[in-house]
């Protein structure tokens, strides 16, 4: 019996898969993609170590705030890997919780906030780990064990947690609202007013002798 109903849930989780994968692909790919040509800034953190060399690891403690562009990544501790030609290439982010967002073409903003963050700077791809929760206004959310967003194509992709399931929520576009149907004039009710009737006249009476 457990076998059975672990295969109908898998069956389940499969189709809950295929079908939002679907509708996310849907979407129009509308994220920010110039945010990652842009310099990386460390607005504010209370204390780092490292150096910013090839192949280095730069540390950050307390309070930390990353951007680039419209891009914002916040935390408690933030360690910044280094390539071989001192780039950022990717970001691991702790907090509580770790944070991150972004606005699209269109000024919409998305955001994501899990225990863990590690966030792909040559890829612009974000994984958050831990009670994952992911946000795109006018669009819908996610909420998972395991989430990974493509902050260039705004495609999402999430994994069970505790419960074995992932949970979304798709937002249905806004329509126009209805014009109001031009209504006919209504039927005047008042009582119309009377015709006059004249007089009858009255012959003057003539005298008899």
């Amino acid at each position: 019996m457990t076998s059975t109903v672990s295969s109908f849930r898998m069956r389940g989780l499969l189709r809950l898969g295929a079908i939002a994968l679907g509708l996310l692909l849907l979407q129009p790919a509308l994220a920010r993609k110039d945010d990652r040509q842009k310099p990386m800034n460390v607005e504010h953190a209370d204390s780092f170590e490292g150096f910013n060399a090839p192949n280095s690891i730069t540390t950050l403690h307390g309070h930390v705030v990353l951007s680039q562009g419209t891009l914002k990544i916040t935390g408690d501790l933030a360690k910044i890997h280094f390539d071989a030609d001192q780039n950022v290439s990717r970001i691991e982010i702790t907090g509580n919780p770790a944070h991150i967002q972004q606005l699209d073409d269109s000024g919409n903003l998305m955001t994501g906030n899990a225990a863990k963050l590690d966030y792909d700077n040559n890829h612009g791809v974000a994984v958050l780990t831990g009670n994952a929760v992911v946000k795109q206004q006018g669009r819908g959310e996610a909420h998972g064990d395991k989430l990974t967003y493509n902050t260039e194509t705004s495609e999402m992709s999430g994994s069970s947690g505790s419960d074995g399931l992932v949970h979304m929520t798709f937002l249905p576009k806004p329509r126009p609202a209805p014009t109001p149907e031009s209504k006919p004039a209504a039927a005047s009710t008042a009582t119309p007013p009377a015709t006059p009737i004249p007089a009858a006249s009255n012959p003057t009476p003539q005298e008899h002798h």
